[in-house]
């Protein structure tokens, strides 16, 4: 990036060439590589001129730390260090971001239970802290196998919540997510949520920018928040004093930010319909009237089983791929199963949070069925061909 006063090319502290958002994401030449998710992540961050990371070890995201940890060591992330459980990891997160860094870090399944405390709290604070989430099993009973439960219980949480279908999307949402969550209108934490293992460990091809170019620096005086310093300590930047009183006012103060918080995550729908290419990705014919409504692993799947509905049945039908949860992308969706007659939701989990998000969102708005289903947790895959058999036994009963 060059400086408008003094014509001159600007580096981060890593003698990275500052880039705007745009270049990086869409104009920079790309070349292949083959890698797993965690390497993306790695790739990303590089890329991203990050301040302050924290991990723990928890799988399947142990790797992606790991990598981050790589990156301290060769002078690309500032600060680096191990905190002493998820709910440490978290909490000093939030301490870098509150003290103006840009600072990401990892976690998944029960590491996201143990520290959920602080997901509420980092919206509250308005931190733009970015949290990778590699989802999986969260030990009912215990399982270290890919299963997406925890989404669910992060939905309302303050955080914007983004779901990354591969390896090529994860590195794209992590640069973008930093964007995003740090334009002063919006300034809330964002999850970007990717599965285990399916994703995290297997080796596709990502189209990486040169690692010569990265985003420009987190400027916190922008931030609609004070950065906490000796002029601002928590304490203060909390309002405990006044939001903690036993009265009307304080009630309505503490009330109002709530509502402020999720405003904020609505404002960020122009930011992330840009930097996502939109909100949601249409896959398939588009007039079909069976329509796959999901993100992640299952829109992959979803794919998948709409090509051999086509090849193997005679069967129109297409996906419709959710890029973000938090702000669900309603409007799109609307239009995009318009001419839908049965909308599937499959997922990775036994409660089917997501068929929950899309009856709430198409009530009144679609006279399609919705089948809430296949559904695999625990562990289990989702061949196309379970999709495509699922889809086959309900319209054989209609």
């Amino acid at each position: 990036m060059i400086n408008p006063l003094t014509t001159e090319v600007q580096y981060n502290k890593s003698g990275q060439k500052i880039v705007s958002p745009d270049y990086l994401l869409f104009e920079a030449p790309r070349e292949k590589f083959f890698m797993t998710g965690s390497e993306a992540v790695k790739e990303a961050v590089k890329r991203a001129s990050v301040d302050a990371s924290v991990s723990y070890p928890i799988t399947p995201q142990s790797e992606a730390a790991h990598l981050i940890g790589e990156l301290w060591v060769e002078g690309y992330v500032g600060v680096y260090f191990r905190g002493e459980s998820e709910f440490g990891v978290m909490s000093e997160v939030a301490g870098c971001a509150l003290a103006g860094a840009r600072t990401i870090t990892t976690t998944s399944g029960p590491g996201t239970l143990r520290a959920f405390e602080n997901f509420p709290m980092w919206a509250g604070t308005r931190i733009p802290v970015q949290l990778v989430l590699m989802a999986r099993g969260v030990n009912s009973p215990l399982s270290i196998q890919p299963d997406n439960l925890e989404v669910g219980f992060l939905l309302d949480t303050g955080c914007m919540i983004w779901y990354a279908e591969n390896a090529q999307d994860l590195f794209d949402m992590i640069l973008a997510g930093f964007v995003v969550a740090e334009k002063p209108a919006v300034h809330v934490p964002v999850i970007t949520v990717v599965d285990g293992f399916f994703v995290s460990h297997t080796r596709e091809a990502v189209m990486l920018p040169p690692d010569d170019i990265a985003l420009p620096p987190y400027d916190p005086k922008k931030a609609p928040m004070p950065v906490i310093d000796l002029e601002v300590p928590p304490g203060r930047f909390l309002r405990d004093p006044f939001v903690m009183k036993s009265n009307y006012i304080s009630y309505a103060t503490h009330a109002s930010w709530q509502f402020e918080v999720r405003a904020a995550i609505e404002r960020s729908r122009p930011y992330a319909k840009h930097y996502l290419r939109g909100l949601i990705e249409e896959f398939g014919n588009p007039d079909a009237d069976i329509v796959f409504v999901a993100a992640g692993t299952a829109a992959s799947q979803s794919k998948e089983a709409v090509r051999l509905l086509k090849d193997e049945h005679g069967i129109d039908a297409k996906v419709v791929k959710l890029k973000t949860i938090r702000p669900f992308p309603y409007e799109e969706l609307r239009s995009a199963v318009k001419n839908a007659k049965y909308i599937f939701v499959p997922e990775f989990n036994v409660v089917g949070w997501m068929e929950r998000e899309v009856r709430r969102y198409l009530y009144k708005h679609s006279d399609a069925e919705i089948i809430g289903a296949p559904r695999v947790a625990g562990g289990m895959t989702m061949p196309a061909e379970v999709i495509v058999e699922e889809v086959l036994d309900y319209l054989k009963v209609r």
